[in-house]
């Protein structure tokens, strides 16, 4: 493994760099129901299908390497990057003697490798979303980094999936994970904690649109009735 520190920006007012990171992050996993574990792994069965054992993977936002452990005899090679040092330094505790995956401290809207490198970026979990980045620069870097033929993936909530996703997140700020939520200001797929935490989520058409910036003709797919996919070959 192979923690390395770049330039990076601050992502959601530092919420997951500083309050949502490493062990913190794990639990809100790991106290996921039911349902939301099986989003979650579905996600993952998702990705997976995508790769192919030579291929070289990104995986934007990687956190403690909860997406990465279970990808590792998917591909070649994979590189994981994140704002939180902490959660990367838990990833490399977590995934020792894994030999193929490699992680560093990154902003992913600029990114700190070559042109073409990847033959596939995933960036899934709403991520778009989450990591409070201008969500055209960081398809643009996506785009610059991915080989050509490469796969590039982003996911965000399906509408289906709100009951759900709102209990998950009601669970973490039950346990101090996240703030409050706010009632009053949470609806339609928008998540708002008193804390000034706030998770949106992107539609079929917003993908569509952010897409349409770029000569990419992208997929739009659901998933488990959780996920909404959006996958650009490039």
């Amino acid at each position: 493994m192979i923690v390395r520190k770049l330039a990076v920006n601050g992502d959601a007012n530092g919420y997951y760099s500083d309050r949502l990171s490493a062990q913190r992050l794990r639990k809100c996993y790991e106290i996921a129901p039911p349902r939301a574990r099986q989003y979650l792994d579905a996600e993952i069965r998702h990705v997976a299908s995508r790769i192919y054992q030579y291929d070289v993977v990104l995986e934007l936002g990687c956190g403690y390497g909860r997406v990465i452990e279970k990808l590792a005899d998917k591909a070649r090679m994979l590189v994981g990057i994140d704002t939180s040092l902490s959660s990367l330094q838990l990833a490399g505790k977590l995934l020792t003697g894994v030999s193929n995956c490699r992680f560093a401290q990154m902003d992913a809207a600029v990114l700190g490798f070559r042109d073409r490198s990847f033959d596939v970026v995933v960036c899934i979990q709403n991520g778009l979303s989450a990591f409070k980045v201008d969500p055209s620069a960081l398809i643009e870097e996506s785009i610059r980094v991915a080989r050509p033929g490469g796969r590039i993936l982003f996911s965000s909530y399906s509408e289906k999936f709100w009951k759900d996703r709102f209990e998950w997140f009601q669970l973490q700020s039950d346990h101090g994970l996240l703030g409050e939520i706010d009632r009053d200001a949470t609806h339609d797929g928008v998540i708002v904690c008193k804390d000034g935490f706030t998770a949106t989520t992107i539609s079929p058409d917003e993908f569509l649109s952010l897409a349409s910036e770029f000569n990419v003709d992208p997929r739009i797919e659901e998933v488990d009735e959780s996920s909404l996919f959006c996958e650009i070959t490039v």
